[in-house]
């Protein structure tokens, strides 16, 4: 062993390991490519508020998963290591909208492939993804469903409300049915005929039909 040997920093060998050039545009282009997606977030958002924490947590992640990946990509022992480490990682905060759970994904993706230098598919897999998700969220807003409620004394006049929504909207289906001594509730998912709202008036004077409510909601039946 030398006195140079004695010196010698595995550290600093490693220093150079990832050209520095690399990093810095892997890292820009993750940005860029997670604030992309951020935007997209935002156009495709269907909830009541919006999560600013969420969305950092957007471009965080594609950061941290494209430096990740850089420095596991360097080292083939530091990869191993770096299994083991993640894989006493638990996630305690629950994702109560799964789309949430395709962007985090979505993010993740991006930061691997990016990282891993395939640049141009990055790039047009982020832009493709991203047109896609425009494209559902647009359908989606243009197909916004209903729940109707309708109270009912007997079943002769179920069967006339039945008749009148069927009538009425473009698609129903009945969702639940509570019968009580006061009379039936009757709950049905309706799709509307150009937004037209106003065959609730006409229901609620049908003979026997005591009440009748159109609540707009998002498409997810919990029952």
């Amino acid at each position: 062993m030398t006195f140079n040997d004695i010196f010698k920093s595995s550290f600093l060998d490693r220093f150079n390991a990832v050209p520095m050039l690399d990093a810095v545009l892997a890292l820009v282009l993750a940005c860029i490519l997670g604030l992309f997606i951020l935007l997209i977030y935002k156009r495709t958002y269907t909830g009541v508020m919006y999560s600013a924490s969420f969305g950092v947590c957007l471009v965080a992640i594609t950061l941290i998963t494209t430096l990740v990946i850089l420095a596991v990509s360097s080292n083939v022992l530091l990869s191993l290591g770096m299994v083991g480490a993640l894989s006493i990682v638990r996630f305690r905060t629950p994702v109560k909208e799964p789309l949430d759970i395709v962007y985090l994904f979505w993010c993740i993706g991006t930061g691997i492939v990016l990282a891993a230098g395939l640049i141009v598919l990055a790039v047009l897999g982020c832009v493709f993804i991203g047109l896609v998700m425009l494209v559902l969220s647009s359908k989606k807003d243009r197909e916004q469903p209903y729940m109707l409620v309708v109270r009912c004394h007997d079943d002769d006049s179920e069967q006339r409300a039945a008749s009148a929504v069927e009538a009425a909207v473009r698609a129903s289906a009945l969702k639940a049915k509570t019968v009580t001594d006061a009379g039936t509730e009757l709950t049905y998912e309706v799709r509307l005929r150009d937004g037209a709202s106003d065959f609730v008036g006409a229901l609620c004077s049908l003979e026997g039909v005591e009440h009748a409510a159109l609540v707009s909601y998002n498409g997810d039946y919990q029952g």
